[in-house]
C-alpha cells in the first residue's frame, strides 16, 4: 500500500530565476519559516491567532497573494520548493505590504506529517496540482488515500479542503478519494463544487483553458 512516506509533493525540474526573484529570495527574513521534524505553533510567526490557511505548491504566487490581500482576517502558509516562484511571491508580500503570509521552503508531505498539529489547520488549498498525465505516472500524484487522509487528520472541524484541477480524470480520483473519508462532507451533494468568487485565476488555470481542459473543482468540509 502507498504511504506518504513515497509521495512528495514536487519533482525538481530546471528552471530560471530573473535577478529580482532571486534578490527577493536571498532577503526573505521573517516571512521564510524553517523546516523542522518538530511540530510547530505558526501563530508565533505571524504574531497572532487567526485562522491558517495551507496552501501546498502556491507557483509564482500571486494568486497566493490575491487571496491574502482580500481575506486580511486569515493567515497563509505557503509551502513550495522552486526559487522562483518563492522570489516572487515574496516581491508581491513587499508590493503590497502584506503582513499575513509565511513560507516554507520543503516538501509539502513532510511539513504537514511533521510540522502540522492535529486538528490545527483551517483550510487547505491544492489549486492545480501536478497531473501525473500519463497513466504509468499516476502512481505519483500527490493526492492518494494516505495523503488525503493526512490533511483530514490536521484539518479542524468546520474546516475545508480546496482542490482545483484543470485534469478531469485526476479531479475525479482526487473527488472519490476524499468523498470516501467519513470525516468529510460535500456541501455540493457530493459533485464537483461551484467555483468560489474570491478564488482569483490562476497561470496554469488559463494554460488549461487555452487548451480547452474542463476545470473541476472539489470543495468538502470535516464534520
Amino acid at each position: 500500500m502507498t504511504n506518504t512516506r513515497q509521495i512528495k509533493s514536487f519533482v525538481l525540474r530546471s528552471g530560471r530565476i530573473s535577478r529580482a526573484q532571486e534578490k527577493y529570495y536571498e532577503a526573505g527574513g521573517k516571512y521564510i519559516i524553517p523546516f523542522t521534524d518538530e511540530s510547530t505553533d505558526f501563530s508565533r510567526y505571524f504574531g497572532n491567532d487567526n485562522p491558517l490557511t495551507v496552501e501546498i505548491g502556491f507557483g509564482m504566487g500571486k494568486a497566493t497573494a490575491d487571496i491574502a490581500e482580500t481575506r486580511a482576517e486569515n493567515n497563509y502558509l505557503g509551502i513550495e520548493v522552486f526559487k522562483a516562484g518563492i522570489g516572487k511571491l515574496l516581491w508581491e508580500i513587499d508590493r503590497r505590504s502584506l503582513a499575513n503570509i509565511r513560507i516554507i521552503e520543503h516538501d509539502a508531505v513532510a511539513v504537514i506529517e511533521k510540522m502540522v498539529k492535529p486538528c490545527s489547520v483551517a483550510a487547505f488549498h491544492l489549486f492545480f496540482p501536478d497531473p501525473w498525465p500519463k497513466k504509468r505516472h499516476h502512481k505519483r500524484r500527490l493526492v492518494q488515500k494516505p495523503f488525503a487522509e493526512l490533511l483530514v487528520s490536521r484539518l479542524k472541524a468546520e474546516g475545508y479542503i480546496y482542490m482545483v484541477s484543470d485534469w478531469e480524470n485526476y479531479a475525479e480520483e482526487a473527488l472519490m478519494m476524499f468523498s470516501a473519508i467519513p470525516e468529510l462532507c460535500n456541501p455540493f451533494g457530493g459533485s464537483f463544487a461551484e467555483a468560489l468568487s474570491w478564488r482569483p485565476l490562476t497561470n496554469f488555470e488559463k494554460k488549461g483553458l487555452d487548451k480547452n481542459h474542463p476545470i473541476k473543482e472539489i470543495y468538502l468540509v470535516k464534520k
